[in-house]
């Protein structure tokens, strides 16, 4: 086990934060009480602070809600993306915008988990679970994590053989390496730099592929915000969900900002801290909606309108060549080797952090517990992949498995953020448990529809 640092040891390197047992309560409460209104407010205005003024210092407090959106713009994306809008045109645009609003209030909600306790989910399922309870909820997840990092690494495979002939399995065990010394040498820093720059180049290569296409604009507005449910959808819906609303982002989302150490600075400090990652969450989540929206988008637009469902990733972007010029391909290729890079590095991420949960410490990659859970999640995927048959349907039923796995971690979420035991004063209100319950049996049910029509 990695040697733990004693508050000294924190103090000389700058964090003079310690942990306590239980969080503040007192000021707390008034906090805790006030409207989202309020926050929202005083999120955008500033009107409660701890010495930082200025609008863009906002910006000091953007980076962890992009690690989240690095893990639902990944390669099973694409692959469930490119599925539905290629087969059902814009009609299932509605599945991005919802299991977008699901996630900003899920991400929200763990992120408070992390803030008020200095605890991640998956410390906190240990602390507060009955041990039997917490191995099988935590196996679950890293399971889960597992299957998401099958397909980020899968997709760069595919990448690299649309750039450069490999063989899909040798391209994954490369895209496997670089980012698993990536992830073992990089320090949080380094990492949500590197991941940032590659959301924002993969949000540009979409932008420009949409430029290229005629886009039904009216089609797209119904299409957000009209459920629909045609033949034959079922398994695509519940597998866009489970790609956006994914069970190892709620792991990483709260140990990113856990690991910042709020809980020891006061209350106001804390509150200033909620409200400011309410404004990351809600604008990474917006630059995923809006991205995997153009993933629709651009398969409506060519290959729905031309007749031509899409199942492989490959013959999409060669199918792209033609349509909208040579550029395309490899713009489409190098976008979805980014998205394969960085989300790989995401999921491994939350898989370290989920093994280093299951003994009860915060995510340290020089931890072997934290360590061997992410090198062993990486086996792992790339010997599934070495299994797969047909490597789009093992994309897609990826993100599938996702989505069965999703119910088990939103009510342990919701069970633990609503616990005044766990949470003080920050505990969930009646409204908050309410709409979490509500999502948590929204995703309940898609998953038995899909299991119905299995």
């Amino acid at each position: 086990m990695g040697e733990k640092s004693t508050t000294s040891e924190r103090a000389t390197r700058g964090d003079t934060t310690v942990r306590p047992a239980m969080p503040g309560t007192g000021d707390a409460e008034m906090g805790a009480r006030s409207t989202g209104r309020g926050r929202i407010r005083r999120a955008l205005w500033g009107t409660r602070h701890t010495g930082h003024t200025g609008g863009l210092d906002i910006l000091r407090w953007i980076g962890p809600g992009l690690l989240v959106t690095v893990g639902f713009i990944d390669p099973g994306n694409w692959a469930t993306n490119m599925a539905a809008g290629s087969t059902f045109g814009y009609a299932l645009l509605w599945v991005v915008t919802l299991s977008t609003l699901m996630l900003i209030v899920l991400q929200h909600n763990v992120a408070h988990l992390g803030i008020v306790t200095g605890q991640c989910l998956a410390e906190s399922c240990s602390a507060h679970l009955p041990r039997p309870l917490s191995r099988l909820v935590l196996a679950s997840a890293w399971a889960a994590c597992a299957a998401t990092m099958m397909a980020e690494v899968l997709g760069g495979g595919i990448a690299l053989q649309m750039l450069c002939g490999l063989p899909i399995l040798a391209g994954s065990a490369l895209v496997t390496i670089v980012s698993a010394v990536l992830l073992l040498t990089g320090s949080y820093a380094r990492v949500e730099r590197v991941i940032i720059g590659f959301v924002s180049l993969i949000g540009l290569a979409f932008l420009a592929e949409i430029m290229l296409v005629r886009v039904d604009w009216p089609a797209t507005a119904v299409g957000w915000v009209t459920p629909s449910l045609p033949a034959g959808s079922p398994a695509i819906i519940v597998s866009v969900l489970g790609a956006v609303v994914m069970p190892h982002n709620l792991f990483l989302h709260s140990e990113v900002i856990q690991s910042q150490h709020f809980e020891g600075a006061g209350d106001e400090v804390i509150r200033e801290r909620l409200d400011h990652e309410f404004v990351d969450t809600l604008l990474s989540m917006g630059i995923g909606w809006a991205i995997n929206s153009a993933m629709v988008i651009l398969a409506a637009s060519t290959f729905f309108v031309a007749g031509t469902p899409v199942d492989d990733l490959a013959q999409a972007a060669a199918t792209l060549e033609p349509m909208l010029g040579p550029a395309s391909r490899t713009i489409f290729a190098l976008a979805l080797l980014l998205a394969g890079v960085s989300s790989s590095v995401t999921a491994g991420m939350a898989a370290g952090t989920v093994s280093a949960g299951m003994a009860g410490e915060p995510y340290d990659i020089r931890d072997r517990h934290s360590s061997v859970g992410v090198v062993a999640c990486f086996a792992v995927a790339l010997a599934a992949i070495a299994l797969v048959p047909d490597p789009f349907s093992g994309l897609v039923w990826s993100q599938a498995l996702l989505s069965l796995q999703l119910p088990i971690t939103v009510f342990v979420q919701i069970w633990l953020t609503s616990s005044p035991a766990v949470m003080g004063a920050y505990a969930n209100g009646r409204g908050m448990r309410a709409l979490l319950v509500c999502l948590g049996l929204v995703v309940v049910a898609l998953n038995a529809v899909l299991l119905a029509t299995m």
